[in-house]
């Protein structure tokens, strides 16, 4: 739904962005962002008002992220553009224990795949200025938080004693996890996708 209004910042606008966008920042996919900005994804360089009201390109963003891809990333991938394979296209990884960084990877040669690469390695480690280093570190910290989570419902379903009742808890609880509207999903898509036994499991499950 396009709500009409002739300020892209509005109340609904806003309201509607949250709701289509799931409440996650489009690019590092952090759950109920404290800073919000309406980010257009072509900048509307020389005051374009076709590309600051056109709909399409309005996109919930957190202030981090916003202000890393300001208008340097203009050709990067789509999330929103069902033929932008984003989850098979990057691979996404954290390791939770001792904190490292992010690992961002492209799977294909591609400039829009390599620019996107570039701007999450950015957002999610943060080193190109003192501020932006410590907003990385935070969103590592929500990202780790919830890569602990999902990897200890993973054991859990995963282990040969369990009864089939829990294991049937634990489905459905990781299928939530591997929800669009989860947060980080792609990171653990990517869990999923790395390990056999896990893949034959929630194949079904993962976002397409």
């Amino acid at each position: 739904m396009k709500p009409s209004s002739e300020n892209y910042r509005s109340h609904d606008v806003v309201k509607q962005l949250r709701t289509d966008f799931y409440n996650k920042c489009y690019i590092c996919e952090d759950y109920a962002p404290s800073t919000i900005n309406v980010e257009h994804f072509i900048p509307h360089r020389g005051k374009n008002r076709d590309l600051m009201f056109d709909w399409n390109n309005l996109f919930y963003a957190c202030g981090h992220c916003n202000n890393s891809k300001l208008a340097i990333y203009d050709n990067i991938l789509n999330c929103t553009d069902n033929s932008h394979k984003i989850l098979d296209w990057i691979q996404f990884n954290i390791n939770p224990y001792p904190k490292e960084k992010v690992i961002i990877q492209s799977s294909i040669v591609d400039i829009k795949v390599q620019n996107t690469v570039e701007l999450l390695l950015k957002v999610y480690n943060g080193e190109h200025t003192g501020l932006k280093t410590v907003e990385g570190e935070n969103i590592r910290e929500r990202l780790i938080d919830e890569m602990v989570k999902f990897t200890k419902r993973l054991t859990k379903y995963s282990k040969p004693t369990i009864t089939s009742e829990d294991k049937e808890r634990y489905r459905k609880k990781i299928r939530e996890m591997l929800s669009v509207k989860s947060p980080f999903t792609a990171f653990k898509v990517w869990v999923i996708k790395s390990n056999p036994y896990l893949l034959r499991e929630f194949a079904s499950f993962l976002p397409q």
